[in-house]
């Protein structure tokens, strides 16, 4: 197997100070996707999305970003799948987007509220085609004999959609991460990193700096 004990590197891209904070966590969030998409990271919007299932098994698995705003954060899936299964039985999520070469993390927290038909549909709709019928497609998380069985489906679904607008399936939802707490990770030299810990107390937020 291969040695990672000392696979390391320095931290080196700049500090977080307490006096560069702002009041809202969205605020910081938003200045540093900006900075993440404007440095060019592959699909800055990315989020490792954890849940629990109901024999307390923690599982992760990677989601885009689609909307935020101070009423949470959204995204869609199949609400047929592993996780939609596990967020109606435990609403409890937590969200981690994990900029790494800008030495950055965020980690949020929360519960999940589900979106409105009319909310769904608005986002589904703006999605290219080829998407639409995907989503069609695959029944997330369900076990298929071969990837063939997924292309044959899509072609078949193309042409029946070819010359009109694909429906919203019964089955395709959405979520918004109502948020509880976020925390800001800076890496640092000498592994002293900069951690900040908002935490939503009320109508407004307290923060606190951690250890690293």
């Amino acid at each position: 197997m291969m040695d990672v004990a000392d696979l390391r590197r320095e931290y080196t891209k700049g500090g977080l100070r307490r006096a560069d904070l702002p009041a809202e966590p969205l605020t910081l969030f938003e200045k540093w996707l900006a900075q993440a998409c404007e440095a060019r990271l592959s699909d800055p919007t990315a989020m490792v999305v954890a849940t629990v299932d109901s024999e307390g098994q923690p599982w992760q698995r990677t989601v885009l970003l689609k909307h935020y705003d101070a009423a949470g954060m959204l995204f869609y899936t199949n609400m047929g799948s592993r996780k939609a299964h596990q967020l109606d039985g435990n609403p409890r999520i937590s969200l981690l987007f994990p900029w790494h070469m800008l030495d950055r993390q965020v980690h949020v927290t929360g519960r999940v509220e589900k979106l409105s038909t009319l909310e769904v549909m608005k986002y589904f709709h703006s999605r290219p085609k080829e998407s639409q019928i995907a989503a069609w497609v695959s029944q997330q998380s369900s076990r298929i004999s071969a990837r063939g069985v997924l292309e044959s489906k899509f072609l078949e679904l193309k042409q029946k959609f070819a010359k009109g607008e694909v429906p919203l399936p019964s089955f395709w939802g959405g979520y918004r991460v109502v948020i509880d707490t976020v925390e800001f990770w800076q890496g640092g030299e000498h592994r002293l990193h900069d951690r900040f810990y908002y935490t939503r107390v009320g109508e407004g937020w307290q923060v606190e700096r951690l250890a690293p």
